[in-house]
């Protein structure tokens, strides 16, 4: 949960548009992993963020809760410049390998490889057994990205900041958002 949260923090620094759906799933790891509180009804990017909301245009965050199908990112029509997954789970992985639509993040994965757009996965868990690593590869097939979250260590990291960075760093690479977060090899 820490890439996501940091992820969402650089996207809005850098003055990006970001529409942001949350599973039930997610509220328990973010509960679990950062000690944060999300209610899925009555939605405050503050208990999300936390202390990362100094100098963010909170404005630019648009919450969708993960069963409303209404929400425009639930359409083709909708334009995007891509669309994050962070962190996927297996489950969505099946879920968006095998078109089931079952919630918000699985439909608006589902418009994002019919209409060619980018979609990026960012699985975490480890080991991957066949049936993950089939579904993985059918959702490469399909056109999606698939960027475990695996720290580099050629950047030489001396905290666990340097290595959230390095991943947020190249899904912004993967969405053509600009950053510093980390040096670039040869650089």
């Amino acid at each position: 949960m820490p890439y996501a949260v940091r992820l969402l923090e650089v996207l809005l620094r850098a003055e990006r548009t970001v529409h942001l759906t949350v599973s039930p799933a997610a509220v328990q790891v973010l509960e679990s992993e950062l000690n944060r509180r999300v209610d899925l009804r009555g939605f405050r990017a503050e208990a999300l963020l936390g202390s990362e909301t100094r100098d963010v245009d909170l404005a630019r965050l648009h919450y969708h809760h993960y069963q409303d199908f209404r929400a425009g990112i639930a359409s083709g029509s909708f334009l995007t410049g891509g669309m994050v997954i962070c962190p996927c789970s297996m489950g969505t992985a099946a879920a968006i390998a095998h078109g089931t639509s079952q919630n918000l993040i699985h439909r608006a994965a589902d418009v994002h490889l019919k209409e060619r757009r980018k979609l990026i996965l960012v699985p975490r868990e480890t080991p991957l057994g066949l049936v993950q690593l089939r579904n993985l590869m059918l959702c490469a097939e399909a056109g999606a990205v698939v960027l475990p979250a695996m720290p580099a260590f050629y950047t030489r990291p001396t905290s666990i900041g340097d290595m959230i960075d390095f991943i947020v760093g190249r899904i912004c690479d993967q969405l053509g958002v600009p950053h510093q977060l980390f040096s670039r090899w040869g650089c």
